[in-house]
Order: structure tokens, then sequence, then C-alpha cells
């Protein structure tokens, strides 16, 4: 039996676990910091968005964790979709969005965790790739050996009884 479990992306989860609450203090201090510096529509934005990764990032990181221990192809493939479209455009905004007054601890936070985030797309969509393939060729096989165990032997029988077919 083949396990189709990704060490390195298991080893990349491991670390995010750790790393996110660091990146999450690290991103509310800041803003708390230049909050009053910033026009009302980046206050609104950066709220809304640090509620959105918040939740987010915690049903990505279980979906994640499952899916990739367990092999469970729905809980990975929902893990590479919270990261691949709201988590990795929005690091991605925080990172490059000039309007924010980054601060350069800020950036540097933000650039780990966007590395893990596109490390983790990378890892999951082969491990994704490789478990659908496997689970495929298993109900084909499944499949093959039920239809062999249903066929009829054909041929010797109607021979020995001399009857024409």
């Amino acid at each position: 039996c083949e396990i189709l479990s990704s060490l390195p992306l298991q080893m990349s989860l491991y670390f995010n676990v750790y790393f996110f609450p660091f990146w999450w203090l690290i991103t509310v201090a800041i803003l708390y910091l230049k909050y009053p510096a910033l026009s009302d529509y980046y206050k609104f934005i950066l709220v809304t968005i640090m509620i959105l990764v918040s939740l987010t990032e915690l049903i990505r990181l279980y979906l994640g964790y499952v899916g990739n221990l367990l092999e469970k192809v729905p809980e990975l493939a929902g893990f590479w979709l919270l990261t691949l479209l709201p988590q990795l455009p929005v690091i991605l905004f925080l990172l490059f969005d000039e309007g924010l007054k980054i601060h350069s601890l800020e950036r540097a936070v933000h650039i780990i965790f966007a590395a893990f985030l596109s490390f983790q797309v990378v890892a999951a969509f082969f491990t994704l790739r490789r478990m659908v393939n496997t689970l495929a060729t298993r109900f084909r096989l499944t499949e093959f050996h039920r239809l062999e165990e249903q066929r009829p032997e054909l041929g010797v029988p109607s021979l020995a009884t001399g009857s024409c077919s």
C-alpha cells in the first residue's frame, strides 16, 4: 500500500501553524500603529482582510492536515482552492499595495507568509494529482476484477455439450 501523503507539504503546514499566530500578532500590532494615518477605505479594507484571513486560515490549515495525512482528495482540494483563491491574492495585496503604508517588519512577515502559500499551492497540486491518479487506478482495477468475476466462461461449456452458438 503506497503512501500518497506529501512530507514536504506536511512540514510546510506544520511550520505554518506556528508561524500564523506570529504573523497575525505582527500584522494587528502594526495595523493598530498605522490605523490613524490610513484613509477610511483602507481602514475598512484592512479590517475586512484581517477577519477574512483569520477565518480562512483556520479552515485552510485544518483541511490541509486532514487531506494530506488521511489522503482525502476533497479536503485536500478544498485546501488547495482556499490557498489559491482567497489567501494568496490577499497576502500579495498586503505585500505590494503601497497605499497601505507598509512597515518593513510587516513586509518581512508578509514575504514569509506568501512563500509558505506559494510552496503549498505547488506541493498540494502535485500531491492532489498523484492521489487522484492512484485512486482512479484503484477504482479501475476494482471494476475490472468485478467484471472478471461476473463474466461467464465462454467456449468450453458449449463445445462439451456439442451445441453451436
